[in-house]
């Protein structure tokens, strides 16, 4: 598909009808979706519009309580450069031992033209449960690897040990009952996304 021709809003729906309309076109698509590697990724990433799309269907995931129990970080440009003295900052003394592991974590934001955090925001001592909360925030994820590949774009969802360091998080601002869902690596796949081997569904599916 012509990039140029990808509709960049999303039409307005008035009724049930529009709302419930079938769209066979969008199973095919999500049965055609993976992950593409953030290491094989390569320019161009999402443009502004479309990265406001992917972010605006990534919101609109389940939600009990309307509570909105997740935020985004956008790394782009030079940013991701800044993510990485990040990333070194915060290794251990044995970790910056290694030459090899500094320019690893100096790069690692770098294997991308874009990445977006998603942060889970929990609250508790309220109704919703903190697990709903937090199935929310993967929603999320997954929303937005869909919106990308819909798009043509690869999308690799990591975490790795840098979502875990407190240093890191400090880093990002985040406070109490926010900690990283992901880190969603989009670029254009370099590579030929190749099938992996999926499960029997035979095993996973029980009637009650």
């Amino acid at each position: 598909m012509d990039r140029a021709s990808i509709p960049t809003m999303v039409p307005a729906m008035t009724d049930t009808a529009k709302l419930n309309r079938p769209s066979p076109s969008t199973l095919d698509l999500l049965l055609s979706r993976r992950s593409g590697s953030a290491k094989t990724m390569g320019e161009p990433g999402p443009t502004p519009s479309e990265l406001a799309l992917i972010l605006k269907a990534a919101a609109r995931v389940p939600d009990h309580g309307k509570l909105f129990p997740w935020r985004f970080i956008v790394f782009e440009g030079e940013a991701r450069a800044r993510m990485g003295e990040v990333l070194v900052a915060a290794l251990d003394e044995n970790e910056r031992a290694s030459p090899e592991r500094i320019e690893q974590e100096r790069t690692r934001f770098l294997r991308a033209p874009t990445v977006v955090a998603v942060v889970s925001k929990v609250r508790e001592m309220i109704a919703i449960p903190v697990w709903e909360q937090q199935l929310s925030a993967g929603a999320v994820c997954q929303t937005l690897l869909i919106a990308a590949h819909s798009l043509g774009y690869a999308g690799n969802w990591l975490t790795e040990w840098c979502a875990y360091r407190p240093a890191v998080k400090d880093a990002l601002g985040l406070h109490s009952g926010e900690r990283i869902a992901g880190f969603l690596y989009l670029g254009t796949p370099t590579q030929t996304l190749q099938e992996r081997v999926r499960p029997d569904m035979d095993l996973l599916v029980t009637k009650f």
